[in-house]
């Protein structure tokens, strides 16, 4: 099979390239997806660039979530046949024309949806719905404020928190892409780089939950929008791992502040989201309520200029390699 390795270099150009391994064969419990395309993660440049190694027992191969089908099915493996149409979330391997996977992390596409579309769905879901709904227990009613709006993790939590009944804010970088997440369904979608955001959110009445993938930046505010019992989850630290928490602060308003990543987590609780995701949030994706916007496609061959592509910070949406 063809794979994308990662060679010395820390740009795309030097660092991705094509090479060929052996095909991987489904173990017990395992199933091997023909991968028809895969997503593109933030994760995966940081592992481009050495900060963010594969987790033990996991193919050195970039890509997180694939879209396919079945073609090689292992012993005691009993929900999915060879031909079925899924997608899945991996600890590695996605860029690739093969992937092996646990079998319980895999979903099933929806007719009316193509791998492309399909490939977008898998890690992005599967974080938001650990971190807003679980971690940060929204309800329908309450007001979730989502930074990096435009992001891949941020169009799919601004329409799954839709889909929950509650209310969007968004916060993104310049007026076409706050545009964009107000075209998406965010109730309030505030431009970044102009403007009072805090007056703007105060008005609005404060948020209930914060997903937050900036960091550093926007400690400050979060603190001050947040209302009592308020849940303020961190993903990701694109400005900063370092903030000042006043913690009196939190003390005051009760605010839970808590953080995680997904890569690392055991099988048996990937299968236990997986699980928890079909039964919540799978039926918004069958539905169409939930269906994030692909960015770009590129061809395997040009993973590369996919990353590109991502650190350049221009997209709406997923980017996808097609295989």
């Amino acid at each position: 099979m063809r794979i994308v390795e990662i060679k010395g270099g820390s740009g795309p150009a030097e660092a991705l390239t094509l090479a060929e391994r052996p095909d991987p064969v489904a173990g017990p419990g395992e199933i091997r997806i023909r991968v028809r395309a895969a997503g593109i993660n933030r994760p995966d440049i940081l592992q481009r660039l050495g900060r963010y190694p594969a987790p033990p027992g996991a193919s050195d191969v970039l890509g997180l979530e694939v879209a396919g089908e079945v073609d090689q099915v292992g012993a005691g493996v009993a929900r999915w046949s060879v031909g079925d149409r899924v997608c899945a979330l991996l600890g590695g391997g996605g860029y690739a024309e093969v992937a092996v996977v646990d079998a319980r992390h895999a979903l099933p596409i929806p007719a009316h949806m193509d791998f492309v579309q399909a490939a977008a769905l898998p890690e992005t879901i599967c974080t938001v719905f650990a971190n807003v709904f679980e971690a940060g227990a929204l309800k329908a009613g309450e007001t979730l404020l989502v930074h990096g709006a435009t992001s891949g993790i941020g169009v799919t939590a601004i329409q799954m928190a839709r889909s929950a009944g509650a209310r969007v804010i968004a916060t993104s970088r310049g007026a076409e892409k706050a545009e964009a997440a107000r075209l998406l369904g965010a109730d309030l979608s505030l431009d970044a780089t102009a403007g009072d955001m805090e007056a703007a959110i105060g008005a609005f009445g404060g948020v209930d939950v914060v997903l937050d993938m900036v960091g550093a930046d926007y400690a400050a505010l979060n603190q001050s929008v947040l209302k009592p019992f308020g849940r303020w989850v961190v993903i990701a630290t694109q400005s900063g791992a370092r903030a000042e928490v006043d913690l009196a602060r939190l003390m005051m308003k009760r605010i839970t502040l808590t953080g995680s990543t997904l890569r690392a987590r055991p099988a048996d609780e990937k299968a236990r989201l997986i699980a928890a995701v079909e039964v919540t949030a799978w039926p918004w994706v069958m539905s169409g309520a939930v269906r994030p916007p692909v960015d770009a496609t590129f061809p395997l061959e040009q993973a590369s200029t996919a990353h590109l592509r991502l650190e350049a910070g221009g997209h709406v949406g997923k980017i996808v390699l097609t295989v």
